[in-house]
């Protein structure tokens, strides 16, 4: 995880039982979590061990952002450095997922070009009101990794307007985790991999979510087992070594 910035707000239903509030809060955290400062995580993946070599070796992936939006509005003053992180660690792989997909055209650097080779988007929707609002923008952008990531699912979405193998890379379906976790039916888990097969685009089921309905039946999931659970259901697809 490479957070340099940290806090949200919400803009979207998707976002109702955000898991930075509620991590915030259990931590007693002070300043708001819709407050987006600046973390002491800034530069992360320029940090360099005793002997002069990168902490963090040539192959590393960073998952960025995943306590706010890449893409949020109080952070255009530091994205610019960011930019040029991700350039000098070429070696190395990012990607974020973001509900702001609409700004990342005046937010891209100048030698972006048709993509960075190091970096994947995803583009995140909960229901098919946000796919629909959210997925064309996302498929006319110039992305060389492009991530549908379906979470938290709180509807059947379909996805098949949006599915292309040329220009998709992978969908990622996800519940909702936390107490009050909206249920995410398996139903709806398998219509989006049917759907992924029937398109030829790699799937990845990541999370059950807290609340799980599967055969008519509710299954309450910790969340140490959310993640191994979803695994289980033996839909993935994905091949995640694909991104170079």
């Amino acid at each position: 995880m490479w957070n340099p910035w940290h806090g949200c707000h919400k803009i979207s239903p998707g976002c109702r039982h955000c898991y930075v509030y509620r991590e915030d809060a259990a931590f007693g955290t002070t300043v708001p979590a819709s407050e987006v400062r600046k973390t002491a995580s800034f530069g992360l993946p320029l940090r360099r061990d005793r002997k002069k070599n990168w902490k963090y070796p040539a192959g590393t992936e960073f998952a960025l952002c995943f306590t706010s939006d890449f893409l949020i509005e109080e952070a255009d003053q530091w994205r610019d450095e960011i930019w040029k992180i991700i350039r000098e660690r070429r070696d190395c792989r990012f990607f974020f997922f973001t509900k702001r997909i609409g700004r990342l055209p005046e937010l891209l650097p100048g030698d972006w070009g048709e993509g960075y080779d190091n970096v994947a988007v995803g583009c995140s929707v909960e229901n098919q009101e946000m796919a629909d609002l959210r997925l064309p923008v996302f498929l006319s952008l110039p992305v060389k990794h492009r991530i549908i990531v379906v979470a938290p699912m709180i509807g059947p979405v379909s996805l098949r307007p949006f599915l292309d193998d040329r220009v998709v890379s992978e969908v990622s379906v996800g519940g909702e985790s936390g107490k009050y976790g909206r249920p995410l039916d398996f139903e709806w888990v398998i219509d989006i991999h049917r759907q992924c097969l029937a398109a030829g685009v790699p799937f990845c089921f990541h999370q059950t979510g807290s609340h799980l309905i599967k055969d008519g039946r509710m299954y309450d999931i910790p969340r140490e087992y959310q993640h191994s659970q979803a695994r289980k259901a033996g839909l993935n697809t994905i091949d995640h070594t694909k991104i170079k």
